[in-house]
């Protein structure tokens, strides 16, 4: 099975995941800057949370032009990952609502960490169907920076019952560390197509 149909899909359900958040900024009733006030930790929390489904969406995309084809082992890792990510907009409206709140930093958190333990599980799966020198395989080498940003997560959820902000600045953090989309992939795919020229000439 091609890897069209699962993309299409994982297109639509990450869509919808940001239609539901941008449904959670309501318009004040008082106008001017006052009014705006109470809407800022929503509007920093979506913020935030819209650039977690662009990071995903992004390297969802590289990791899957480099899969030749899908087993039914990634077709189920990649629901999974769709499971955690749907769960953001929730924890982004908890967030907005009650944003000193070390519990809800927390589950925040976790949710973040199970969505990146769900990647690296999907990772797997394909590297798994694809074999151990797939091209997913050569351009992720031993993955530090996933391991780090789930570790980052993991330390997160404690530290919310410390200081709120502490696990704030590591889901900013984190974003920013993702922030330009993965190039591993695409270095390796250029490396081929140059060495498939080469071959050719």
């Amino acid at each position: 099975m091609t890897t069209n149909r699962l993309e299409a899909f994982s297109d639509g359900v990450l869509a919808i995941i940001i239609t539901i958040m941008v449904l959670e900024l309501k318009v004040p009733q008082i106008e001017g800057f006052a009014g705006l006030k109470p809407v800022l930790p929503i509007f920093c929390s979506y913020v935030l949370s819209f650039i977690y489904i662009g990071i995903y969406w992004n390297n969802h995309h590289h990791m899957f032009h480099s899969t030749k084809h899908v087993s039914g082992a990634i077709m189920w890792a990649n629901l999974h990952l769709l499971f955690w990510l749907s769960l953001i907009p929730f924890t982004t409206a908890l967030v907005g609502q009650n944003h000193l709140a070390p519990s809800t930093a927390a589950l925040y958190g976790f949710v973040l960490m199970m969505a990146g333990v769900a990647y690296y599980i999907l990772q797997k799966a394909i590297i798994a169907s694809q074999g151990e020198h797939s091209i997913l395989a050569e351009a992720l080498g031993r993955d530090w920076k996933g391991k780090v940003s789930i570790l980052a997560y993991l330390l997160s959820i404690p530290l919310a019952f410390v200081t709120v902000w502490i696990s704030n600045l590591i889901f900013v953090m984190v974003a920013f560390m993702w922030l330009v989309p993965d190039r591993r992939i695409e270095r390796v795919l250029k490396k081929i197509s140059k060495d498939d020229k080469r071959c050719a000439s």
